[in-house]
């Protein structure tokens, strides 16, 4: 199953023009991914908000993951406090996977974000997390804490923000975007045995994790014999005969 390592902000320092910071509301964001990405069957990892931008990304090259999304909120140059606006993703500029990726989730929060037309992609050779990292790595900048018309639409759109980040992620990887809210949930039954959690639907596949009778899953698609389950944060396949739907 696709892998994302979510890194918000570590930045607590950078104070928003209303209140709370952006380390706050970026994590704030990443909290609102997680059943987005539980229910689209995408498997996350997260830096800690103690770490400083190297732990995040010494963390994310251990995780191995297939992409490394990096949230922040932007501020002006001092002679421009509080003067710009907009949306700015940034991308590793000749990473068509980056790329790809920012232009994804520039389309769509030009659906949520107040002026569309200031949405944009821009290559980049120069910001950390993404010359370091191993995974292909999208940096967005949500608005600009500086402005508070873009503070106050941050802290009102948390949620809506963070349904579109893993939409997007969807879109990239070409699975199907879940909502939570319709989500099946099972129950792992057998004969007393543990099965094992594939990472395709096959008995061939390889084993990414084990799962006990009677444990409860979240089960987010299906693909002929097998259902795409979630289960404690790792998702992958299991055969249907083995689970009960509740």
């Amino acid at each position: 199953m696709p892998t994302v390592f979510l890194s918000p902000s570590t930045q607590e320092y950078n104070l928003y023009v209303t209140d709370g910071n952006e380390e706050l509301y970026m994590n704030q964001i990443a909290d609102a991914m997680e059943p987005y990405l539980d229910a689209s069957g995408i498997t996350y990892f997260r830096n800690d908000p103690a770490l400083t931008v190297g732990g995040s990304v010494r963390l994310s090259n251990a995780a191995n993951p297939d992409v490394h999304l990096a949230l922040h909120s932007n501020a002006s140059p001092p002679a421009l406090s509080g003067q710009i606006q907009g949306t700015d993703v940034y991308y590793y500029e000749g990473s068509p996977e980056g790329e790809a990726l920012a232009q994804l989730i520039a389309a769509n929060m030009e659906t949520i974000y107040p002026y569309p037309e200031l949405v944009g992609i821009i290559p980049n050779r120069t910001l950390y997390e993404l010359v370091n990292t191993n995974a292909p790595a999208v940096l967005v900048e949500v608005a600009y804490h500086d402005n508070e018309e873009d503070a106050n639409w941050i802290t009102s759109n948390i949620d809506n923000i963070a349904r579109v980040m893993v939409l997007s992620l969807t879109q990239y990887f070409g699975i199907p975007f879940v909502l939570p809210d319709t989500l099946q949930r099972g129950q792992l039954l057998t004969d007393g045995f543990a099965v094992n959690l594939r990472q395709e639907p096959s008995f061939s596949s390889a084993i990414i994790g084990v799962v006990p009778n009677g444990a409860d899953l979240i089960i987010t698609g299906e693909k002929g014999a097998w259902y795409v389950v979630t289960y404690e944060g790792q998702a992958g396949f299991i055969p249907k005969e083995y689970i009960v739907l509740k």
